[in-house]
């Protein structure tokens, strides 16, 4: 198994993605996504989300409600991010929803729960800070010989390129992610996502 991994500044390119890596066959348990929540933009009781959760819809059918919503999947808090609304195999194990874990050590284990399973430290530290300032992961684990085409459906939902966003990033004095760092809160995130306009696909 290898895993691929997206960060998205829009919601709905994230939303967008989960759902063509379920059409191409990537079971809903083998993707994973971790979505900023400041200004609770996922609300409780815009669609049906988490009733199609506990009725098996797969996790495309999940996220893709109504609003792009995300809820009762793991409603927390990470130090440095803020509150993030999580779902699927990498949040139950970096993020503790399923475990329990302190929401302390849930920053350093979403960064070693991608390191762990492939994704480079720099790339893994870029996602965590691209989640702080309002963005959304999309992580699936998929068959060696799929690692092309779930990363080819990615890059075409959108996706950042860590590379280009670290440069970005570093022009602006940021080194790494830091947990003890200020969420980003509503204002900021808007400000962010001006400076890096999206994309028409």
């Amino acid at each position: 198994m290898k895993t691929v991994t997206g960060l998205f500044d829009d919601y709905t390119d994230a939303s967008a993605a989960v759902s063509a890596l379920e059409a191409r066959g990537i079971p809903s348990a083998d993707i994973s996504i971790v979505s900023n929540n400041a200004g609770d933009y996922h609300k409780k009781g815009d669609s049906n989300a988490a009733e199609g959760a506990g009725t098996g819809a797969g996790i495309g059918a999940v996220v893709g409600g109504a609003g792009g919503l995300l809820t009762g999947l793991g409603i927390m808090a990470i130090p440095g991010v803020g509150p993030v609304v999580a779902a699927g195999w990498l949040a139950a194990t970096a993020l503790g929803a399923v475990t329990g874990a302190v929401a302390g050590g849930a920053a350093g284990g979403l960064i070693g729960a991608l390191t762990d399973s492939g994704v480079p430290e720099e790339h893994a530290h870029v996602y965590a800070e691209g989640v702080r300032r309002g963005g959304t992961l999309v992580t699936a684990r998929v068959d060696d010989n799929l690692q092309t085409e779930a990363e080819a459906i990615l890059k075409k939902s959108n996706w950042v390129d860590p590379v280009e966003r670290r440069r970005a990033y570093s022009e602006q004095g940021w080194t790494q992610f830091d947990s003890a760092a200020q969420p980003f809160g509503p204002a900021e995130i808007e400000q962010e996502r001006r400076r890096y306009p999206r994309r028409t696909l």
